[in-house]
């Protein structure tokens, strides 16, 4: 029985398509970090390699290999180094010629070999050639999942080559309902976290168990409002801060730049008077507040600005310079303008 939660329709897609015995050789997942991508990756792995008779049984030898990460024949590439807590740039060639080296080998426990490559806009050029090679060659009991949150960073060419499949963001609710019904907690504490995660469910199981997380984000928010009352000279000392984070772990800062967009987009909804679809709900009185100090095209303007600096980052742009112009980019309030 598939356990992925709020993604019913690419559930039933791959379901259908097994019942059928119309798998893809390759698929690409996409959907915002933490959404269930890689969860969902897993249990098409399990279900492909399952001894059950409805796979994915959960409970099997196979499938609780697959879930440990020790099967034979489900491998998982990405930027995180194996064995070592840090993170590559980016997914090299190495180690795609060694999947490819792997994939022209035939099963050694499972029936189905599934190579996951978690975080696909992070292939090198080299490791993205090699990739579309690969899947040019891919036949038999091979599947590779592509799992990525900007397809926009990914060859064309690679895209062309998968079956693409959209995990939009999983309803408040939802979150809330397995947060109570899975994990046991209380309403108040699971209707927080189910705000907070934005649709995320993976953020909002990590977020129980990590308070830090939750204090990040208050962190991010508080960066930000800082940002909009200060003057050049301290936006220039926290983009030098914030360039020196990214050199040492980009995705922090690719959450952050999440965060603001969400930010900015709850101010630019209250503009427009839709306030009911505002996501930070918890602070939406200096969301207001805010909002009341900048005109609509000087929230679109600074959406498309976060947006270039991502675009920027991913193609190896100077991070200080590319914070620089970026935070010179967000007005700035007056000291009449000052929000509490």
């Amino acid at each position: 029985m598939w356990q992925t939660i709020g993604q019913d329709k690419a559930v039933f897609l791959l379901q259908r398509s097994l019942e059928t015995d119309q798998l893809a050789n390759a698929y690409l997942f996409v959907g915002p970090r933490h959404v269930g991508k890689a969860n969902l990756a897993l249990e098409l792995a399990q279900a492909l390699n399952c001894d059950a008779k409805e796979p994915p049984c959960g409970q099997c030898l196979s499938c609780t290999r697959i879930l440990s990460g020790i099967h034979a024949d489900v491998s998982v590439v990405g930027t995180v180094s194996t064995g070592v807590s840090r993170l590559k740039s980016e997914i090299g060639i190495d180690q795609i010629r060694e999947m490819q080296h792997s994939a022209s080998l035939p099963p050694f426990e499972g029936r189905y070999k599934v190579f996951i490559i978690d975080g696909a806009e992070h292939l090198s050029v080299e490791a993205a050639n090699c990739l579309l090679k690969t899947l040019e060659e891919a036949w038999g009991n091979l599947l590779f999942i592509l799992l990525t949150s900007d397809e926009r960073f990914i060859l064309p060419t690679i895209v062309s080559r998968c079956q693409r499949i959209e995990l939009p963001p999983v309803s408040t609710d939802t979150i809330m309902e397995a947060l109570q019904n899975g994990l046991y907690i209380e309403a108040s504490r699971a209707n927080f976290l189910a705000t907070l995660s934005h649709g995320r469910l993976g953020w909002a199981l990590l977020a129980v168990n990590d308070e830090n997380m939750v204090a990040q984000r208050v962190a991010c928010i508080r960066d930000l409002v800082h940002i909009i009352r200060s003057d050049y000279v301290d936006r220039f000392t926290f983009a030098t801060q914030l360039a020196t984070q990214f050199n040492q772990t980009r995705e922090i800062i690719y959450d952050m730049f999440e965060l603001w967009l969400y930010w900015w987009r709850d101010l630019l909804l209250v503009n427009i008077k839709n306030e009911y679809m505002v996501m930070f709900a918890d602070d939406y009185a200096m969301v207001a507040q805010l909002a009341a100090n900048f005109s609509i095209n000087q929230i679109r303007g600074v959406i498309r600005s976060i947006e270039a600096a991502k675009v920027q980052l991913q193609r190896n742009a100077n991070p200080r310079l590319v914070m620089e112009v970026l935070l010179l980019n967000i007005p700035r309030l007056s000291s009449v303008e000052q929000v509490n």
